[in-house]
């Protein structure tokens, strides 16, 4: 004898596909909201404040005046590049300061850990500003700093690296980036000690095993495996960096000026916001193809 099929548990299954493909949209609508609200309509707006000509008495007016981004690149390439090398400059520097530290916090700190992870984020308990004047101090003529470099003879190689242009350390090169690498440091080392906490350590004792020495388990193992911190730190660390201006208007010079301290000039002081806003765009289009780049290149798309 045949029965008919029963239907009434296709119901339940149409509700529960319609809850999963609604279900990831409720979850992602708070974070588009705020991309959209805090990103991509600021973006929009800067793009159009870019094309805009006029004056601050006058008003301005969209003119699809394309001409301001090779105007504006032109009169500003040189703070462009100093940016983007004092960034990548200070990026390496608290790459080569902070894996040693995120490997002894992760490794060698046992009790210690959870302290030794507060020391690196302490400095966020002040502020920006008052970090950055502390330098003016540290780097003093006066201070035991400068006489160690001058007593070392390190003042030379400095001046050799066209980091300074005398025996004094403030307002110059050396003082600009040695104020982004301290303010940027906990930026590159959080990112490292998560990867290298996750380091399995048996992986090492396999490497000695097998007659690997110190330098080949670290660059076959060790580097291998914290590479999608590095790279994120690299980031987290290179981005504010390049469009940072406190700290080449505190500690540098004229011949220091970066990107970021032209931006807020125009904005501010000459009132110039067409030029500012295509400066900004530059800036951050500039970042985002170098991003880019870099993370093809790391070849860690999967990782990051």
């Amino acid at each position: 004898m045949a029965f008919a099929t029963p239907l009434g548990g296709t119901a339940p299954r149409r509700t529960a596909r319609r809850r999963g493909y609604f279900v990831p949209i409720v979850l992602l609508t708070p974070a588009m909201l705020w991309l959209t609200v805090f990103f991509i309509v600021p973006t929009i707006s800067l793009a159009s404040q870019s094309l805009q000509t006029g004056d601050i008495d006058n008003g301005y007016t969209l003119t699809w005046n394309f001409a301001i981004y090779g105007d504006v690149l032109s009169r500003y390439w040189t703070q462009f590049v100093r940016s983007i090398l004092y960034a990548a400059i200070a990026t390496l520097g608290t790459l080569l300061l902070g894996y040693p530290l995120a490997w002894f916090i992760a490794h060698r700190s046992g009790r210690w850990k959870g302290m030794l992870l507060v020391l690196v984020v302490a400095p966020f308990f002040t502020n920006f500003l008052i970090r950055t004047l502390a330098w003016q101090i540290i780097l003093t003529d006066e201070g035991w700093v400068a006489g160690f470099f001058r007593a070392t003879g390190l003042t030379h190689v400095l001046q050799w690296l066209q980091l300074t242009s005398n025996d004094s350390l403030l307002f110059s090169p050396f003082a600009v980036v040695c104020g982004l690498v301290y303010n940027f440091l906990p930026f590159m080392v959080l990112p490292l000690y998560t990867s290298l906490d996750r380091l399995d350590t048996r992986l090492l004792d396999a490497a000695g095993d097998l007659y690997a020495n110190g330098w080949n388990t670290f660059w076959k193992v060790i580097w291998p495996l914290s590479l999608p911190g590095v790279v994120s730190g690299t980031l987290l660390t290179f981005i504010p960096a390049a469009g940072d201006y406190i700290n080449s208007k505190l500690l540098g010079n004229t011949q220091t000026v970066m990107i970021g301290q032209v931006i807020d000039s125009q904005f501010l002081r000459v009132l110039d916001y067409p030029a500012a806003a295509a400066l900004s765009f530059i800036l951050m289009a500039t970042i985002i193809i170098l991003v880019a780049v870099y993370v093809r290149a790391a070849g860690t798309e999967e990782l990051v």
